[in-house]
């Protein structure tokens, strides 16, 4: 995701990924965890994700009171970096937003929760220059988000870096984000395709090894090219069997149905590549969660938690009529 349009399209071509990961081997073993194991707090058993941008890019400017009922998690794009190494700092951009005020913004913050919401603050995007490397910037991080939920009320952070991730220092800052703010901590990421291929890639490595605290990995399913799905067949994106056999690969190598979404643009003009329909949307979670409506894969088991989906972003869809929140909100709310 981006201030402009849409967030970048990876480096790797799903040719060469696919390729890659063929010669490496041993991608898809272990076996899932149980919905037992998540870390989600005061989250819907299925729950619709939606990022807020805090700029003007063309979407349709919103104010957070503006979002659509249909989302349970509001992400706020983004946090910025400062000049200190891992810290972060958030910026209201009152004057693209229309006038729009800290106080206001903090007013609608606590409105939404008292809806039963959660509000978090995203930090990274496809221009987001956030750098977790060593542990001084780990406890930067940790320490500035923390700062961040305390001054406005965010119930927690979604990690968006698209520009690489450490494994171990984000660990590291995120299991200290979670003792300073406690069990209510709502932690989200939304990696690329190409970053969730294996468990040993370090968004992966670092979603297991923050499993306890999880809410959710919402990964996006768009800008991506083709990809291998988890019976080691490549699928392209914009259909069924890409959200499917991709969501396969979390699901069967250590994450809780629970803590899986699917990312999609709320429209063809939100991202570059990957925009599928919201009924497509509905078939992928179908399939996954009972077994219907399946493309070319079927899993072989259903896994009835899957917590829902996500879209970039609350803008886009405002401007194209809330058309994907109204289906596909509706849907994940309906699953069993």
């Amino acid at each position: 995701m981006d201030r402009t349009r849409r967030r970048r399209t990876g480096a790797l071509t799903g040719a060469v990924a696919a390729l890659a990961l063929t010669l490496t081997g041993g991608l898809f073993t272990g076996t899932a965890a149980s919905a037992a194991d998540t870390g989600a707090r005061a989250v819907p058993k299925h729950a619709v994700t939606g990022y807020w941008q805090n700029f003007d890019n063309g979407a349709q400017v919103q104010k957070l009171g503006d979002v659509q009922d249909e989302y349970d998690i509001i992400a706020v794009s983004f946090a910025d970096a400062t000049g200190t190494p891992g810290e972060v700092t958030f910026n209201l951009d009152s004057a693209g937003l229309g006038g729009y005020t800290v106080d206001q913004f903090k007013a609608d913050i606590k409105a939404k929760q008292a809806a039963g919401k959660s509000v978090i603050v995203s930090v990274g995007g496809e221009k987001g220059a956030v750098a977790v490397n060593d542990a001084a910037s780990a406890n930067a991080f940790a320490d500035s988000v923390h700062e961040l939920m305390q001054e406005y009320g965010f119930d927690g952070v979604d990690i968006d870096l698209e520009n690489g991730l450490n494994s171990t220092y984000m660990t590291q800052a995120l299991k200290s984000l979670a003792g300073k703010a406690g069990s209510g901590l709502v932690l989200t990421m939304a990696p690329q395709t190409i970053d969730m291929q294996s468990p040993s890639t370090e968004y992966f490595k670092t979603a297991l090894a923050v499993k306890d605290i999880l809410t959710v990995v919402n990964m996006q399913y768009y800008n991506s090219g083709s990809m291998l799905g988890c019976d080691g067949k490549v699928y392209s994106q914009g259909t069924v069997d890409f959200l499917t056999g991709l969501a396969c690969i979390q699901l069967e190598n250590g994450l809780a149905p629970s803590q899986v979404g699917i990312g999609v643009p709320a429209s063809s003009r939100a991202a570059g590549g990957g925009y599928v329909a919201p009924e497509v949307v509905n078939n992928a979670l179908d399939c996954l969660a009972k077994g219907t409506g399946c493309g070319s894969f079927k899993p072989s088991r259903t896994y009835p938690d899957i917590r829902g989906a996500m879209t970039w972003s609350t803008n886009w869809d405002a401007t194209a009529g809330s058309a994907w929140s109204k289906s596909v909100g509706a849907h994940v709310h309906g699953l069993p």
